[in-house]
């Protein structure tokens, strides 16, 4: 009697485990599999299906043809047959419908609590084996460059982020922004381009959403349709599904290069001068407190990090994300990283709570990868009793601007006198960093102002360096030019009480080099 459905299940991870020893049975009489009920004298064998479709994304087309034949005494046939899988249905004839054809399959037949049971590091290798006997089975006639493509799109589906995992190999892709399965877009050299690489259908892209946000211990669903999250890399991750996004689920992932950009390296890719770099790396080992200001994906986090190594390695320092970027090289760092709230709402670490518990943790600089709200007033706070040489980032579009965001941020938590919030300010912070993103995609610092007190209830402000914009090259990128505004930083003495020194000159107007 043949075994019923569910007992056909594949389990090639059990099977796989351990792969046979050819050197052992070399010399016993080979295996005989199990004859199968035959109710009909056998016929001929059919002849493997004509795939005439072009894979997509491999830098070419690739034919699907070739010749490709299992082994007679490949045991891959066993397995198609507790698969349920011995023929492709007729109306597959390209590569993409073949692959959903046999994902679904494997899907089905995958055991997760065996699954579980395999350290992660031997699941890829075991499934691998498990879809070459599959196709081998089959006699797919894929060719050698088509087949591996095949194994390893499949291998993604089934362990890895699907179609995304093509763009995150490729170094030279910075974001990654998927409006729905069919539009993917990426941002290469601060150019957006659309990408030839494509979801499945919806469901398809918010499973991959589910995976990436449940690896740390986060939901998205209709209840929750907001996330934010990060890969393994670093890399950060948002994600909005429907209801409130109306085109299908949105993922956004904003990517750090695998290279720690450090003040040199900043330099030399034009982001400021050597004699800014100067100032700043003087300025951070004079304790001065710094905001560093500008739009969603201008690099305030890569300057702040890059700010970060000026301090000496004998401070102790916490940092405060909610969503841990900052990558500090020195010894004595406390990280530390906020919390969403449960299923039942409950248990959410914001922040402001992690600034307050931060006082207590005896830190000699606090970073706080991004003020948004409340915990600016504890911010500010901190800055006054104790703890400069603080830094931290905000969204505005100039130093001006950024004290009105700093005002309108305290007074979200509590209510006082603007004069006293104009105070608070003007003796915490010491110096506004603005780094803009440019036409055509160039970061640059475009100025550097710093914060000289208050007078009449107005905070006074002097710009020391700038950048000047003087139009666009052959390939529509700006162009421009650093300069030094004549004025002496008012902080100049600080910088050299410490035992700093400025270079001759660096304030004198005119063009930096």
């Amino acid at each position: 009697m043949e075994p019923s459905q569910p007992n056909r299940r594949i389990h090639f991870l059990r099977d796989l485990s351990h792969p046979p020893e050819e050197s052992a049975t070399t010399s016993e009489s080979p295996r005989v599999l199990p004859p199968h009920p035959v109710t009909e004298p056998p016929q001929p064998p059919l002849p493997p299906p004509r795939l005439s479709g072009l894979h997509p994304g491999l830098g070419g087309a690739h034919p699907l043809g070739g010749g490709f034949h299992a082994s007679p005494h490949d045991d891959s046939g066993d397995l198609s047959h507790r698969l349920n899988l011995t023929s492709l249905p007729a109306e597959i004839h390209d590569f993409e419908e073949l692959k959903t054809h046999l994902h679904s399959k494997l899907v089905d037949a995958i055991q997760p609590t065996e699954l579980a049971k395999v350290p992660p590091e031997r699941q890829r290798g075991m499934l691998a084996r498990g879809i070459e006997q599959l196709i081998g089975s089959l006699q797919i006639p894929l060719s050698g460059a088509a087949r591996s493509a095949m194994v390893q799109e499949l291998l993604d589906d089934l362990l890895g982020l699907g179609p995304l995992e093509r763009l995150l190999s490729d170094p030279s892709i910075c974001d990654i922004l998927v409006n729905g399965a069919n539009q993917i877009y990426v941002e290469r050299h601060g150019k957006l381009e659309r990408s030839s690489v494509r979801f499945r259908d919806d469901d398809q892209l918010l499973e991959i959403i589910r995976r990436i946000v449940s690896r740390v211990g986060r939901r998205v669903d209709e209840s929750s349709p907001m996330v934010d999250a990060r890969l393994a890399d670093g890399s950060r991750v948002n994600a909005i599904v429907p209801p409130l996004s109306l085109r299908g689920p949105m993922l956004s992932i904003r990517r750090f290069g695998s290279k720690r950009l450090n003040m040199p390296d900043l330099v030399a890719l034009g982001a400021l001068s050597a004699g800014m770099s100067e100032f700043l790396s003087q300025a951070v080992r004079a304790k001065m407190n710094i905001v560093v200001s500008g739009g969603t994906g201008s690099g305030k986090t890569t300057l702040l990090n890059a700010l970060s190594a000026f301090i000496p390695h004998d401070e102790r320092i916490i940092t405060i994300e909610d969503a841990a970027e900052l990558q500090l090289q020195q010894e004595h760092v406390g990280s530390l990283e906020t919390r969403p709230p449960n299923l039942e709402g409950k248990g959410a670490v914001t922040v402001r709570d992690l600034v307050k518990n931060a006082l207590r943790m005896r830190p000699n600089r606090i970073i706080i990868g991004e003020c948004r709200g409340p915990e600016t007033l504890d911010m500010l706070q901190a800055m006054n009793t104790g703890h400069e040489g603080s830094m931290t980032t905000l969204h505005a579009n100039s130093p001006r601007d950024v004290l009105s965001r700093l005002e309108m941020m305290v007074m979200m938590g509590v209510e006082l006198p603007l004069k006293v919030i104009r105070q608070q300010i003007a003796s915490a912070v010491h110096l506004v960093v603005q780094v803009s993103r440019l036409t055509g995609g160039p970061r640059r610092i475009t100025s550097i102002t710093e914060v000289t007190g208050s007078e009449n209830d107005v905070i006074s402000m002097q710009e020391l360096f700038r950048f000047r914009q003087l139009g666009l090259d052959a390939d529509g990128r700006a162009m421009g030019q650093f300069e030094a505004t004549g004025i002496r930083s008012h902080h100049a003495q600080k910088i050299e009480i410490v035992g700093g020194s400025l270079p001759a000159g660096i304030f004198t107007p005119g063009v930096m080099r």
